[in-house]
């Protein structure tokens, strides 16, 4: 989740758990930094960027690793604060549920989270709110507003933050129903086309969890359905090549290994003169993807492997705010950067397939 979110949820548990003891403010500010601490990875240095990207959410977002270090930073505030001294397992519950929900929250989204690393490594993640939603962040603010503004505890505020921290996960237990729904609603549509995809998976459209966009798999193609909560209007499928052929021949490079592994499938690959590049489908809307690397390059004597480079892209295409307001307010409205790649259902299942070809491998 974003920076700003997690520091208010380590704020909000922080003071819902020592603003009596040491004060609400001082416990807002103390949780906010606990809450933080786990996104220091980022400044650990790594050999190339694709590392970077598949190793974040490490070992400082495993529920076992901080439970380890906790005793280390609860011991410190309990010396720290006159306030603290006499409840000192009170405090270590204190920062480990800062540090927790930090890792639990970041595994409620698409990108993966090390939650029992180094026991199970594989990365956790659910992809049922996006990286930030106000909807979530909006209640949490205003608690912590309300807790920095107060010397002394209050009723009232144990009741707001009680409220706030509620509410915030009952909506994250909305967006993993609502991922369900959208899950089985885009099989059902795909069926009707006599397609079974090999992967599915449903995240939700930028700064919501109303509107979704459903991904489907298919050897050397994916499909992206755009589908919202209420209502049944959509529009055709969107048919993308994925060149999968070109993966053939990047088995045995480690960037392309590492990256197909971390997206559990879920990447494209493109060539841009003799580069081969490869994209995380799974952040970003077509053609805009946030994690995009140079991963090779053709050469005369096939596809060789070239140190990784990381390659931005525009986040949004022209006519994309209109198209997601008016999805929101339930309109069918097709997304214009993808228009040319509509495919009506009755077409979807008898299209020819094609793929990029890889000169030599």
């Amino acid at each position: 989740m974003d920076s700003l979110t997690q520091f208010l949820l380590g704020a909000a548990v922080g003071t819902a758990v020592l603003g009596h003891r040491m004060g609400p403010r001082k416990a807002a500010l103390v949780g906010g930094l606990l809450g933080s601490l786990p996104d220091l990875d980022v400044v650990v240095p790594f050999d190339d960027p694709v590392d970077a990207f598949v190793l974040h959410r490490g070992p400082s977002h495993s529920l076992i690793v901080q439970a380890v270090v906790t005793p280390l930073f609860g011991e410190a505030l309990v010396r720290s604060f006159k306030g603290l001294r006499e409840h000192r397992w009170q405090t270590y519950l204190a920062v480990y549920l800062c540090f927790a929900t930090h890792a639990l929250l970041d595994a409620m989204t698409i990108y993966g989270t090390r939650l029992f690393w180094p026991l199970w490594p594989e990365p956790v993640g659910i992809g049922s709110v996006f990286i930030i939603d106000p909807l979530y962040s909006l209640p949490l603010l205003f608690a912590v507003i309300w807790a920095l503004c107060l010397k002394a505890w209050t009723p009232r505020l144990r009741n707001v933050l009680a409220a706030s921290l509620v509410f915030t996960t009952g909506y994250l237990a909305w967006s993993l129903a609502a991922q369900q729904v959208m899950q089985a609603r885009a099989a059902a549509v795909l069926a009707e086309a006599g397609v079974e995809p090999q992967r599915l998976l449903a995240i939700p459209t930028p700064f919501n969890t109303l509107f979704w966009q459903v991904i489907a798999i298919e050897e050397d193609h994916h499909v992206n359905l755009y589908l919202p909560v209420f209502g049944e209007g959509r529009t055709a499928p969107y048919v993308h090549p994925r060149s999968i052929s070109a993966g053939r021949c990047l088995e045995e490079v480690p960037a392309f290994q590492k990256l197909a592994a971390f997206s559990k499938g879920f990447y494209r690959l493109e060539r841009q003169d003799d580069e081969v590049l490869m994209a995380d489908l799974r952040m970003g809307l077509y053609p805009g993807y946030v994690f995009r690397f140079v991963i090779a390059r053709e050469t005369a004597e096939g596809i060789e492997a070239t140190r990784p480079e990381r390659r931005r892209s525009e986040r949004t295409a022209p006519g994309d705010w209109d198209w997601l307001l008016a999805s929101l307010a339930g309109e069918a409205v097709a997304r214009p950067v993808e228009a040319a790649a509509a495919v009506g259902l009755s077409a979807l299942a008898s299209r020819e397939r094609t793929a990029e070809t890889s000169a030599v491998c």
